[in-house]
């Protein structure tokens, strides 16, 4: 490959996960009230998709909703985002903060969503205290607003179910990757 092309494909990269990645607003204010409606809207749009899951979150201990952007050239495979944890029982939000390296085969970019279902109090206490997450995944997508398709899911590991919805993107990978959430300091 042409190192100039690299270069350019490296400099889109971290372009389009910086756009992506950004929560709207300028002050912390206006960041909160758009990760609200970011989780008002992924909220309602996965209770679309599986009616059932409202009473699962609704009964649950917690859960996380994230908005992130994934990017893989050839080899290796970034992202960003942020997000929130809702504490049911005590009513409280926690504003967070994600970003994810991977390694394996790749190519293309996703905008996708997360939700988080914690069952336990001690699964989310795990998660808003450590919030480190590995794995493997190998998907792909191909949608742009309602139109195309995107192989996701759900999956339940140490009490927390897992559940991505796809926004937009093209993109076919097999990776490895490890993905870090923490507490935004800003706006908590």
């Amino acid at each position: 490959m042409n190192i100039r092309i690299l270069c350019g494909l490296i400099i889109g990269v971290a372009v389009f996960v910086g756009g992506c990645s950004t929560t709207g607003g300028v002050t912390p204010a206006e960041k909160r009230q758009s990760i609200l409606n970011m989780r008002t809207q992924v909220l309602n749009d996965l209770y679309k998709l599986k009616p059932d899951v409202q009473a699962q979150v609704n009964s649950a201990a917690g859960y996380g909703v994230f908005s992130n952007a994934n990017i893989n050239v050839i080899f290796a495979s970034f992202g960003g985002g942020y997000g929130i944890v809702r504490d049911n029982a005590a009513a409280r939000d926690t504003y967070m903060k994600m970003g994810e390296f991977g390694l394996g085969l790749g190519a293309g970019a996703k905008d996708f969503r997360l939700v988080f279902v914690y069952h336990t109090r001690a699964a989310m206490n795990r998660f808003l205290d450590s919030g480190w997450t590995f794995g493997a995944q190998a998907d792909a997508a191909a949608k742009a607003s309602d139109k195309g398709g995107a192989v996701g899911g759900e999956a339940i590991i140490d009490d927390i179910t897992v559940y991505q919805l796809t926004e937009s993107g093209l993109v076919l990978q097999a990776t490895i990757k490890g993905t870090k959430f923490w507490k935004d300091e800003e706006l908590n």
